[in-house]
């Protein structure tokens, strides 16, 4: 029975280590088309912090993670993971979120986040990228036309 328990552990483990390598695929991937459409993109490294109520937020530095085994140090793990700017006018900026998600959905606690920088005027839109159904493509989508609290 302990060999079952093993594979199926190892077998969870290489799954683990696919995911995230095609997930960081598809962030550079993102990354490139948005600059390629002149956006200037930057690894986001805050996140958003609430009270015990979950009420009051603040934007914090994202906890960096550890990995005791390969010895790396993620940092970049705020969320949204992007945040991007284009020059709109002469001197304005449009500054935006962009979370990448392969499937587009968030969870609550990252819905709960973009409502809370939408409201607090951090980000103007918070994008969200999905892999496209057809072909190989991007698909972006709004947060606001998503997610949009009535």
């Amino acid at each position: 029975m302990a060999g079952k328990s093993d594979e199926k552990s190892s077998e969870k483990s290489e799954q683990g280590k696919k995911n995230r390598k095609s997930g960081g695929l598809f962030e550079t991937k993102v990354r490139q088309d948005l600059e390629g459409l002149g956006w200037i993109v930057s690894k986001w490294v805050n996140t958003v912090d609430f009270d015990k109520e979950g009420k009051i937020g603040k934007i914090v530095p994202a906890k960096r993670k550890y990995n005791p085994f390969s010895k790396v140090l993620t940092i970049g793990t705020g969320f949204p993971d992007f945040v991007c700017f284009k020059r709109k006018f002469e001197e304005d900026y449009e500054v935006i979120g962009l979370e990448v998600k392969s499937n587009g959905y968030l969870d609550q606690i990252e819905k709960s986040m973009c409502f809370w920088l939408l409201e607090n005027r951090i980000f103007s839109r918070i994008l969200i990228a999905k892999k496209s159904k057809v072909g190989k493509g991007i698909e972006y989508i709004d947060f606001k036309e998503k997610y949009n609290k009535t």
